[in-house]
């Protein structure tokens, strides 16, 4: 039997929809229709499509954003603005603290592999394996040092950057010491709460960047206080439900 509502177009790239919009293709941009307001403003009405990535320099960089909160998202959030940012072909580099890996997980990490893929994404981690204050096996001490060693790490890469031009492309396979345009210290807030460093040396970090450097610091249920006035942007990520309360384990694709 065929269905009537097939549509000729499937395996086609910009196929025709039935109200005369297109299907998304990649080479696609609907141009506005003459005398459509639109036409006006910034993107000139024309429906955004995907473009080929080429190294670029954001015009509007140098903000410092905070997302902390008891709620599942705010690495997600952050990775999700450094994809964002590398595909305006903006140089990134993320820096993990504290996620060194837990025996409660497989070792893999889907957004390593993702990084990895993605031209104009680099990262490193300074976490210790286990998590901190977790019954499992891991010594303090270690968690203590290599968040510790995160903030060094950080200290040099801002230094490095001070002779180089943050309003510029940069090479999007280059390595970290060569710049970025946007720096994502990931769960720093998170050692900072637990006193694995110094809020101290946190604000100082912010202090020292570079004015065109995007700076996203993440982590910590508890509310950073200090970090208020020293950030342009402070997200609470809340969380309402959780299915860990219900007895649910970390999901491959979700958690890690």
């Amino acid at each position: 039997m065929t269905d009537d509502h097939t549509d000729e177009t499937d395996g086609r790239e910009g196929g025709a929809l039935s109200d005369g919009r297109t299907d998304g293709g990649a080479d696609e941009e609907e141009e506005p229709a003459e005398g459509d307001p639109h036409a006006r403003t910034p993107g000139g009405g024309v429906t955004p499509a995907a473009r080929d990535i080429a190294p670029a320099a954001p015009e509007e960089f140098g903000l410092v954003q905070t997302w902390w909160g008891d709620g599942k998202g705010k690495t997600t959030a952050a990775l999700g603005m450094a994809f964002r940012a590398a595909g305006h072909g903006y140089r990134v580099h993320v820096l993990q603290f504290m996620k060194g890996g837990a025996a409660s997980v497989e070792d893999v990490r889907g957004e390593y592999n993702a990084i990895a893929a993605m031209p104009g994404v680099s990262y490193e981690n300074s976490g210790h394996y286990g998590w901190h204050g977790m019954a499992d096996g891991t010594d303090e001490v270690d968690h203590e040092a290599r968040a510790k060693g995160g903030i060094r790490r950080a200290r040099d890469l801002l230094a490095a950057w001070e002779s180089v031009d943050l309003t510029a492309p940069l090479p999007l396979e280059g390595d970290p010491e060569d710049g970025a345009h946007m720096l994502v210290l990931d769960e720093i807030v998170y050692a900072a709460n637990r006193d694995l460093v110094d809020p101290d040396d946190l604000l100082e970090l912010i202090e020292s960047k570079p004015d065109d450097l995007e700076l996203v610091l993440t982590g910590g249920h508890e509310r950073p206080e200090y970090l208020t006035d020293a950030s342009d942007l402070v997200t609470n990520v809340r969380k309402e439900k959780h299915p860990f309360d219900d007895g649910h384990r970390a999901r491959k694709g979700t958690e890690y």
